[in-house]
């Protein structure tokens, strides 16, 4: 399984916290490892945590958001950070840009605003991590430049031996599809042999285009059925 991605959760109203807690836990993928009250706190508990990701507010006692913010990149701390504030001043919202927050969402804000934020920050996740090089096409696409569909997001990088045509119509397939299939039912649908089907939807799979979710019942091995995710 993924790796969950671990969220430090940085507000002062007790309210909010706990809003904003279920709000995260309702992302799949996403769960939050603590709590902090204020800025001083928030920066204690990164350093005990380790968070890939913190949610930051910005009027809190003690420390606030920007205050917190600058102590972490004057740290050297390795975490990204989403700003969610009700300040909506220029001055502000530039000072968090200019310090690499990698969205802001302001106060109030609905679910959806915040599960944008989160895909979009696991989708940059996994692009920019590990060892390598990337394309400009990769870069423009995650500074949000130029959208493009999974198929294109994906071809920039195929493995040897993957085809992107080939590619192309599985993503289609699955994104048509209301039920999650088998590699056999999705090879039968493209007319492709079942072990090239598998090798596509385990590619899909690996890159966090597609779920995978396990059929048990009656005798013999469980089924693996894979679901578009983004369709």
């Amino acid at each position: 399984m993924t790796k969950p991605i671990n969220v430090l959760l940085i507000e002062d109203d007790p309210m909010v916290q706990e809003v904003n807690r279920m709000f995260i836990e309702r992302v799949p993928g996403f769960t939050v490892c603590a709590i902090a009250g204020n800025g001083q706190e928030g920066a204690e508990k990164v350093s005990s945590f380790q968070p890939d990701l913190v949610l930051l507010d910005n009027y809190m006692p003690r420390q606030n958001g920007i205050e917190t913010l600058q102590a972490f990149r004057q740290q050297g701390t390795d975490v990204d950070v989403i700003v969610i504030s009700a300040a909506q001043d220029k001055g502000t919202i530039r000072d968090m840009m200019r310090l690499g927050v990698v969205d802001y969402i302001i106060k109030p804000f609905k679910f959806e605003r915040l599960k944008q934020a989160l895909e979009k920050y696991r989708a940059f996740k996994h692009q920019i991590s590990g060892e390598g090089m990337i394309g400009q096409l990769e870069i423009d696409q995650l500074q949000g430049g130029h959208p493009a569909s999974g198929a294109d997001k994906l071809r920039v990088d195929l493995p040897k031996g993957l085809n992107a045509q080939t590619l192309k119509q599985i993503i289609q397939f699955l994104s048509d599809q209301s039920a999650p299939l088998s590699a056999e039912e999705t090879a039968e649908g493209i007319g492709i042999a079942r072990v090239t089907a598998r090798r596509y939807l385990d590619y899909l799979l690996k890159s966090d285009q597609v779920q995978i979710l396990i059929e048990y019942g009656g005798i013999g091995r469980p089924v693996n059925r894979y679901q578009w995710k983004n369709g």
